[in-house]
């Protein structure tokens, strides 16, 4: 087994080797690589790893600006301290997400979940860089709808959720007014800013104000209740749970 250490901490990186060869002994361990440029470079210059342990804040920026100059098929096991932030994995190919310092049962498991070929939940890494203040993505600030023959705006602040029914997206404002728009709850996720909304499930996206209860629910699963929403069966499902908590609290 090949794998590849990407961490800006000395120590930290001899701890993981030394955990490492405890489990895997066989292993072929590379790195350690401190900074995206030589990750970027190591990535370009050699063969692909068979997994990848990622420090999340390197020696000159954020680890996700690795993806955006190299592609990489390798699976991640993502190693931080950002406690605060309770990622399970990443929208890359992630197994886990370890707690620096790593505890030695959780590296096992996580080196379990990959000989297994089992995948953690994911959430977007553009939520993930807005946590950490890196988010330089620019969302929309209004929707065009049409009224009758009459085409106007409505600006994102007067948003409360975006759903979908009988194959037709539409938004529905503060006031309860509902209204057709011409994309897709996936392409809407993409076009909101994810500190203001979150796609709740395949039928729900909802602005945070919009939010007027929430419930525990039957096997680890929440219930929304939205306002102005006849909906009472607005379901979060448990993979969607800690991202939901995360965004909730923030």
């Amino acid at each position: 087994m090949k794998i590849l250490i990407i961490e800006d901490e000395n120590l930290a990186a001899k701890r993981l080797v030394k955990l490492i060869k405890e489990y895997v002994p066989e292993a072929q361990i590379f790195g350690n690589l401190d900074t995206i440029t030589a990750s970027v470079q190591w990535l370009e210059s050699n063969p692909e790893p068979d997994l990848i342990f990622l420090d999340i804040q390197l020696a000159d920026g954020i680890s996700f600006d690795i993806f955006e100059q190299v592609k990489v098929k390798a699976p991640i096991i993502f190693c931080t301290a950002f406690d605060q932030y309770a990622i399970r994995a990443f929208k890359l190919n992630s197994i886990d997400y370890l707690l620096k310092p790593v505890d030695p049962a959780e590296l096992v498991a996580a080196l379990e979940k990959f000989r297994n070929g089992r995948k953690e939940p994911a959430i977007d890494i553009d939520q993930i860089r807005l946590m950490l203040g890196q988010s330089t993505k620019s969302y929309k600030n209004r929707f065009l709808v049409k009224v009758g023959e009459r085409i106007q705006t409505i600006d994102i602040q007067e948003i409360a959720f975006f759903y979908s029914e009988d194959k037709v997206t539409l938004l529905q404002t503060n006031q309860g007014k509902k209204f057709i728009v011409d994309y897709t709850l996936d392409e809407i996720e993409d076009m909101v800013n994810p500190e203001n909304f979150f796609r709740l499930n395949r039928k729900y996206i909802s602005a945070i104000a919009a939010i007027k209860e929430v419930f525990t629910y039957s096997n680890s699963r929440l219930k929304i209740h939205l306002e102005n929403c006849t909906d009472n069966d607005i379901l979060i499902s448990r993979e969607k749970m800690s991202a939901f908590k995360i965004w909730l609290g923030q």
